[in-house]
């Protein structure tokens, strides 16, 4: 696993190489193939993010907003605490977009 040295963030393989999905910043070389795992639940992303970033990668869940009582969130998870704790799940509202947590 190889981060970009500009800015911290993960490479990912384009293919012809690795690529930071931030910056742009490119590694030549060969790329070593990544592994797709599909499930039965959702497949959240371990990356919060900002604005409408991400909303169209992150799947779409049926939960009630805290503060508006929309029934549609995106949804992701992120580890917030030790790692012998469960992850957090993050949501955001498609309607009011306002964004809460669940530690359960």
């Amino acid at each position: 696993m190889k981060f970009c040295p500009k800015c911290e963030v993960k490479l990912k393989n384009n293919g012809s190489g690795l690529q930071c999905s931030k910056c742009g910043y490119t590694e030549g070389g060969e790329a070593k193939p990544t592994k797709k795992i599909t499930e039965e639940e959702p497949d959240f992303s371990l990356l919060a993010f900002e604005g409408n970033e991400g909303e169209d990668t992150n799947p779409t869940v049926k939960i009630d907003c805290e503060k508006c009582g929309h029934d549609e969130a995106v949804g992701w998870m992120f580890q917030t605490r030790s790692a012998d704790e469960p992850t957090t799940r993050f949501y955001r509202c498609q309607k009011c977009k306002y964004t809460w947590r669940d530690y359960t």
